[in-house]
């Protein structure tokens, strides 16, 4: 029996294979390197010195997808495939509804044809939109306020409708906060195509010279420093998460969300204090005007994920900042 991987040449999904791996799963993959690249794959074999199976498709084509299910005896998935950038959701709404639903539907039409009911869900902690108060909890109200929050919490709804139409489902909805770092062999870690979106790619180009300036929208927020805080959390103890929710889905039926995170909020200028330090590099950075639709603050409690999966993040901010970096320099 094999778990399914779907963009699992992505960030986070290639760190979540390595874990499966050696943790002697058999593996499946299915990714169209939208966002990713064919080298992961190989990485991912090369790190964990185990074979896995991988098909390039697109997790929207139904057809591809029963290809799959047919060739192997799938009994979970865990599923990263989808757009992920908040910005250009806002641009291109439509491309991301249209994406992220699809291969979704496609994705549970196709487990339900073949009777495979165990799935692990890549959501996310913009479900909470902008949250009151934290440290956010899972029974915290749920909203989005930008495209991309919207089709996470869509396929969270969808997921909880599911289990209520058929109680043989076994779902975990993984709500991860702000993944940073990378692998400690360096060989493998967060690297977009195109322009990134996300903090730390950002520090990164600016540290190495790729970028001239890091910008630090506003620095006039009621938090200690005035820069947003976030809960960052190192991509392998995320990827650890999955390994935990796979068993958790194995043991028993239900539908639940997770948070994952630390439980620790740290500002934009906590990061790049902390990576300047930790990596003996300077980073140029300007401030700039805030972004609208940014909070303030956004941290997790991660009791729930503690206490039912048992799971808890373990590594450092310094160890995110120092992991992130190792891989950069290892890919000169």
């Amino acid at each position: 029996m094999a778990i399914l991987v779907t963009g699992g040449a992505g960030y986070i999904g290639s760190h979540t294979c390595i874990e499966l791996l050696n943790a002697g799963e058999d593996v499946v993959i299915v990714d169209n390197f939208y966002n990713s690249k064919p080298k992961a794959v190989e990485l991912i074999k090369e790190i964990t010195g185990k074979d896995c199976k991988f098909y390039e498709a697109d997790v929207c084509d139904k057809d591809a997808m029963d290809k799959i299910f047919s060739e192997n005896f799938i009994e979970a998935v865990i599923h990263f495939a989808g757009y992920k950038a908040v910005g250009e959701s806002c641009l291109k709404p439509l491309m991301y509804y249209r994406n992220n639903l699809d291969c979704t539907f496609a994705l549970l039409e196709t487990m339900k044809k073949y009777n495979c009911k165990k799935l692990v869900f890549s959501s996310s902690a913009t479900v909470y939109g902008i949250p009151e108060t934290v440290p956010v909890t899972e029974d915290f109200p749920l909203s989005a306020i930008n495209p991309y929050g919207s089709t996470k919490l869509i396929i969270e709804d969808l997921c909880r409708q599911l289990y209520a139409s058929d109680d043989s489902w076994s779902i975990a909805l993984l709500r991860y906060f702000n993944p940073i770092g990378a692998h400690e062999s360096g060989k493998i870690g967060e690297d977009p195509n195109g322009i990134p979106n996300n903090l730390m790619p950002l520090i990164l180009r600016a540290a190495s010279g790729k970028m001239p300036l890091l910008s630090v929208f506003g620095n006039d927020y009621p938090t200690a420093d005035g820069t947003c805080v976030r809960d960052y959390i190192h991509v392998v103890d995320l990827a650890l998460g999955h390994i935990a929710a796979i068993n958790k889905v194995r043991s028993e039926t239900g539908c639940n969300a997770y948070n994952l995170g630390t439980g620790n909020g740290y500002s934009v200028l906590d990061i790049i204090n902390t990576f300047e330090r930790v990596n003996n590099v300077k980073i140029p950075y300007v401030i700039t005007d805030r972004r609208p639709g940014d909070a303030a603050q956004c941290y997790s409690n991660p009791a729930k994920a503690n206490r039912e999966l048992g799971w808890k993040a373990e590594r450092t901010l310094d160890q995110m900042c120092r992991d992130s970096w190792n891989y950069l320099v290892n890919q000169k």
